[in-house]
């Protein structure tokens, strides 16, 4: 096996192959003639030291090879995309990409703020933000998706290094003229006699209410499930039932949605939310300034989780 034979030209070319069903079809996408396409394919074949295809006369299907050639094909190939894109940014005078991931809380919360704080100091340096549940946040930077993340504590780390980022509290949320509204603050368990509206089950803030609710002994009545925190408060201003958010969260649309916010007295109410790396010292320099930004910390450090 040689696979310092193998050249983008020819994975591109495999990957047009594969999701066309033909060589010919996958010949006419890359702008090759069809005798070229095959030659390449067959190179390909000979340096990997196997069939990739299964030639029929219906047309071709991937071998169990080929199948893990095209994962492989795909994820550098959009690697090569990345690259581009960066350095296109360079040439038009970007000096750093930093790929960040962040959950739902620290988007909604603290990173608009901060990241506009940080983009006037540096605006040389373009952030690319994706907002996914603690969990993926984790595997992006594993996988090496994401420089680093945000997500929230009591979440598998996966082995990453963590840093604090915020704290922030949980509350109940509750429309006007539920019984609880009476009530400056609440135990958990006297809440779950209500139906429930929450996030999905993959979420931090859903894992951190089905444990709480387990630890009771009870079961929560969850009747709605919504992506958005801002779904969430429309569900509970219709009546559909009860919610625990962020507090940062739930303020600006307690007033125009009508709703009451009830402060939880358990201790797992209060979060933090942590920056997570597989490596500080390796990062690249402009996200190792964006991690010092976020964390008001010059000379911030990770701890292995």
């Amino acid at each position: 096996m040689n696979l310092h034979r193998l050249d983008l030209v020819s994975l591109s070319l495999f990957a047009l192959v594969v999701r066309c069903g033909s060589i010919s079809k996958g010949a006419e996408l890359a702008h090759l003639a069809v005798g070229a396409a095959s030659r390449r394919i067959a190179d390909l074949e000979t340096a990997i030291g196997t069939a990739l295809f299964d030639r029929h006369s219906r047309g071709i299907t991937l071998t169990a090879a080929g199948e893990a050639l095209m994962r492989h094909a795909q994820r550098i190939l959009n690697d090569v995309d990345v690259m581009t894109a960066d350095m296109s940014e360079y040439a038009a005078g970007v000096v750093g990409v930093v790929r960040l991931w962040a959950n739902t809380s620290a988007v909604t919360q603290f990173l608009p703020k901060d990241i506009a704080a940080f983009n006037a100091a540096r605006p040389e340096i373009r952030i690319e933000l994706e907002e996914q549940n603690s969990e993926q946040v984790a595997l992006a930077v594993v996988d090496g998706a994401a420089d680093f993340g945000i997500m929230a504590d009591q979440m598998p780390t996966f082995g990453l290094q963590t840093l604090p980022y915020r704290r922030d509290r949980l509350v109940l949320v509750v429309p006007t003229g539920h019984p609880l509204t009476q009530r400056d603050s609440v135990s958990f368990v006297d809440a779950l006699e209500f139906d429930f509206v929450s996030l999905s089950r993959t979420t931090s803030l859903a894992r951190r209410l089905h444990a709480a609710t387990a630890f009771t002994g009870s079961q929560l009545k969850l009747r709605i499930q919504v992506r958005s925190f801002d779904a969430m408060c429309l569900m509970v201003a219709a009546g559909l039932g009860i919610a625990v958010l962020p507090d940062a969260a739930v303020r600006p649309h307690l007033r125009s949605m009508g709703l009451r916010k009830i402060s939880l007295t358990e201790d797992w109410a209060v979060r933090e939310l942590l920056i997570c790396a597989r490596d500080l010292s390796a990062l690249p320099k402009s996200a190792r300034l964006l991690v010092r930004h976020l964390t008001g910390d010059a000379q911030a450090t990770l701890t292995t989780s």
